[in-house]
């Protein structure tokens, strides 16, 4: 390839014809702006126009400041923990950011050959092309001829991606005298801001190519599959053609004999400018388009893989109540589809893989029962796992309704979002069974009653709560019973928690009041969703809930293994988080930390911690227990484990919350499109065999620290 020849100055009024001069005298008046600007541009090559420039810089060369600082809309790229795993982007545009050298000379030469052959000599406005457009235009009565230079396209569309109404979209690119004038002063002042090279390195990254792609590197991909330093002459001439009309040149879905024809203008071009020798040229055109088209990745908040869909519309939800990245919802979700944030979440992406087998190990995917964990880290907040055996998906349903907000199980429409592990006004919740014993447990221990508080316990109690619609009932009152009927005697919380006892808790809660229980799991980030449950849980009526000690209030995993990650982080609850950092587009990075809070004391929360040891076989430190209702999760973690079962009544839902000392694990199983549908004796254990195995990989990976055993509140 030789170099380019350098154009050679030639008389200005040369190619304009007489009756053209003609027209062009008998209208100075309207071409006054015109003339301005065009002195303006001759600077460089002569100083007659010295005055006028000294005149006319103050108004015309006024550059705002938005132009030269905002760069293009750039997608925003949501990594993994490790930082380097990329497991989304959000984007209304697909655009991949090239910098100088990434761009083949290929491009950047058909680019200059076609649309601006002066690109080198002129400083951002073209007084040749300007004065024969101009000519051209007064001729014609109007603004047909354009004579824009790859400086003030590029303006063009600086101020098209800047504006901020429908007016100012329009007025970016309409075809007006007024407007042509105020962007030929921009582009002047712009090369005094920019070099040729940064000028022309990100009008190739912000122009559109068509069929979704924005800037060189998307349409390589999107057209040839290929990086752009993997593009050949030829193929860099195609792409270049786009340019000037992505539509009628579009060689996908549209005509590839008109998109060959764009082609060998485009290279034809190059030869005449000296950009490509004859038989390099020949070369070029004999080659056949060769297109490999893909779909562009402008993924509207899509998982790069699906399997990490739920945790990224998590994300994207939190994102958009960020008070920091906007005034409203709206305004967020703009910053992070075109601010270009490169962004670390909090996900793991090993423990998530390890999460979804242990799932789909026990529940296969698309099941009619749903089984879902959430791993939430203690002290930190942060959210490690989101896994479910279901595949995320936005699609939209025969009856127009979309699927994440309609049906949740099986069927038809099998895919599933956010609310079976996060909830939403729709779905907010499944009943959480015996878990929620946990928060009666806390209430008496912060009463200042001992882990040794020996109640007897027998197989039914009656208990001082007036019964509701449906539940045990002896007269007006409501009598709930334990599991089994050989579970009857004197139990403590050691005993009692980890052989999960009913009725050894409901005559704890009377003893320490509902109302108390409620507020516990308040402090620990529980939030009722639905009319039924607020009426229940705040008030009076809160101090006559005794139902609630067995969990049968609609929460979330998401809520409930943060909940327990406050009892390993010494009562700290930190507000689950998905993201720990976000490096601006302009380099600046921006650190995440979850709102944490000292929620309830240190003794009381390892005191509790040392009951919950129970159920999983781990024992306790400071008492005895008798046997637990989770002993796999023991055997299988072989570290410091403690947690507890959650059962419903009729077993619609069934749950398992484990905690090692630096995680929690919430995992439950329901049918999701009937809560009230029996489970099955078969899928009960379910939950605690996922948590177990999801633990033991947590633990393998991370197996540091130990519980700090009570010195208080043990007898």
């Amino acid at each position: 390839m030789r170099a380019p020849s350098k154009p050679v100055a030639q008389s200005w009024f040369g190619p304009i014809t007489a009756v053209q001069r003609r027209a062009m005298f008998a209208l100075v008046p309207v071409a006054v702006a015109f003339g301005l600007v065009v002195g303006l541009a001759f600077l460089p090559l002569t100083s007659a126009f010295g005055g006028l420039a000294k005149t006319g810089s103050e108004s015309v060369l006024e550059l705002p400041e938005e132009l030269v600082l905002p760069p293009a809309p750039e997608s925003s790229t949501l990594y993994a923990s490790d930082g380097k795993t990329a497991i989304a982007t959000f984007g209304d545009q697909y655009r991949v950011q090239l910098e100088y050298d990434q761009i083949p000379d290929s491009v950047k030469n058909a680019l200059v050959a076609t649309e601006d052959s002066n690109f080198y000599d002129h400083n951002g406005v073209d007084p040749e092309g300007v004065m024969r457009a101009l000519v051209t235009n007064i001729s014609n009565g109007g603004a047909s001829e354009g004579a824009s230079t790859i400086t003030m396209q590029y303006v063009r569309q600086v101020l098209s991606y800047t504006a901020t109404t429908p007016d100012e979209v329009a007025a970016a690119s309409e075809v007006t005298i007024d407007r042509k004038v105020k962007e030929m002063g921009y582009a002047l002042a712009l090369e005094e801001e920019m070099s040729k090279a940064d000028i022309i390195t990100n009008y190739l990254n912000t122009v559109y190519f068509g069929n979704g792609a924005y800037g060189i590197g998307a349409a390589a991909q999107v057209y040839y599959g290929k990086l752009p330093a993997e593009l050949t002459d030829a193929e860099s001439a195609m792409l270049v053609g786009l340019v000037q009309s992505p539509s009628n040149y579009d060689p996908i879905n549209g005509s590839s004999e008109a998109a060959l024809a764009r082609r060998d203008h485009v290279i034809d071009r190059m030869i005449t400018t000296g950009y490509l020798s004859r038989a390099e040229g020949e070369t070029a055109r004999a080659e056949e388009l060769n297109l490999n088209p893909q779909e562009a990745n402008n993924t509207a908040g899509g998982a790069i893989d699906s399997k990490y869909g739920f945790f990224v519309d998590y994300f994207e939800q939190w994102w958009e109540q960020q008070a920091d990245f906007g005034d409203s919802d709206d305004e967020r979700k703009a910053r992070l589809y075109r601010g270009g944030y490169e962004i670390v979440s909090s996900l793991d992406k090993d423990l998530q893989k390890e999460a979804q087998d242990a799932i789909e190990s026990e529940k296969e995917t698309g099941s009619e029962y749903a089984l879902g964990s959430v791993v939430v880290e203690a002290g930190t907040g942060s959210v490690q796992v989101m896994a479910v055996n279901r595949e995320y998906s936005n699609d939209i349903s025969d009856n127009g309704e979309n699927t994440a907000g309609s049906e949740y199980g099986k069927g038809t429409y099998p895919n599933t979002t956010n609310p079976l592990l996060t909830g939403n006004s729709a779905v907010p919740g499944y009943q959480a069974g015996s878990s929620f014993k946990m928060f009666t447990m806390i209430a008496a221990l912060e009463a200042g009653m001992p882990l040794d508080t020996t109640i007897y316990s027998p197989y039914q109690y009656t208990s001082k709560y007036v019964t509701g619609a449906g539940e045990a009932s002896c007269g007006n009152y409501w009598c709930p019973r334990n599991a089994s009927k050989s579970e009857v005697g004197n139990y403590n919380m050691w005993t009692g928690f980890g052989e999960s006892v009913n009725t050894y808790f409901v005559q704890l809660v009377e003893r320490v009041g509902a109302d108390k229980a409620i507020e516990v799991a308040e402090r620990l980030g529980l939030e009722f969703h639905n009319s039924t449950d607020l009426g229940y849980t705040s008030g009076d009526a809160a101090k006559n809930f005794g139902q609630f000690t067995l969990g049968v209030t609609q929460n979330t995993p998401m809520e409930m293994a943060a909940a327990y990650a406050t009892l390993p982080a010494d009562g700290m609850y930190c507000e689950p988080i998905p993201a720990t950092s976000a490096t601006t587009a302009g380099g600046e990075r921006i650190g995440f930390q979850s709102e944490c809070e000292q929620v309830i004391d240190v003794e009381v929360a390892r005191a509790a911690v040392d009951a919950a040891r129970c159920p999983t076989g781990y024992g306790a430190a400071t008492g005895n227990c008798t046997w637990g209702t989770a002993e796999q999760v023991g055997e299988e973690v072989k570290g410091p484990v403690a947690g507890k079962t959650g059962t419903t009544d009729s077993n619609s839902t069934n749950w398992f919350i484990g905690f090692t000392p630096n995680a929690a694990a919430a995992a439950f199983i329901a049918d999701p499109d009937s809560p009230q549908h029996y489970v099955g004796k078969g899928n009960l254990g379910k939950p605690a065999d996922a948590v177990a195995e999801i633990l033991a990989a947590q633990w393998e990976s991370n197996g540091e620290g130990d519980f700090t055993p009570p010195t208080d509140l043990v007898s």
